[in-house]
């Protein structure tokens, strides 16, 4: 059994380095892509506040479907290039976006969701899946979050697929 827990008051810094290594101790010497997603959904979901939606879309065909995730229920499927989902696949870049209202054809699985925050998950020089973060605070997610999350898909992406 493992219990992981944020450094009490920790700036960002020190919060994504305790994240990054949770991550790594959690994912080590299990192969199931399913099972890391679902741990990986969990242990973000426990450790960044102001969330409302974090897990996985993976890459299934030409579009992303549903994968392990905590919140509210989701989008089952989306079209690579619709959405932030889509778009950060497609793109093969983070997207981190204050204002979802105003990204270019966003997907309102969840309406009270304000922000978001996808990485794609590149293994071999093929997105796999996504990782999404999404808030109800407008503006939640800053570059600190980006580089955090970015090194944790670095480090432990080659387990997710």
């Amino acid at each position: 059994m493992f219990d992981f827990a944020p450094a009490a008051n920790a700036d960002k810094a020190a919060l994504y380095d305790d994240l990054l290594s949770a991550a790594d101790a959690l994912t080590a010497g299990e192969p199931d892509a399913i099972a890391n997603m679902a741990n990986i959904s969990a242990l973000i979901w426990q450790f960044l506040p102001d969330l409302n939606w974090a897990g996985f879309y993976r890459m299934v065909g030409d579009e992303l479907v549903l994968g392990p995730f905590q919140g509210r229920t989701a989008c089952i499927r989306i079209p690579l290039g619709k959405g932030v989902c889509g778009t950060a696949a497609a793109r093969r870049e983070t997207q981190r976006v204050e204002d979802v209202h105003a990204f270019p054809g966003h997907i309102a699985c969840d309406a009270a969701s304000a922000s978001e925050i996808v990485v794609p998950v590149i293994i071999n020089g093929r997105v796999v899946a996504v990782f999404d973060l999404d808030s109800p605070t407008a503006a939640r997610f800053e570059k600190a979050d980006q580089t955090g999350l970015e090194a944790l898909i670095a480090r432990i992406g080659s387990r997710l697929a």
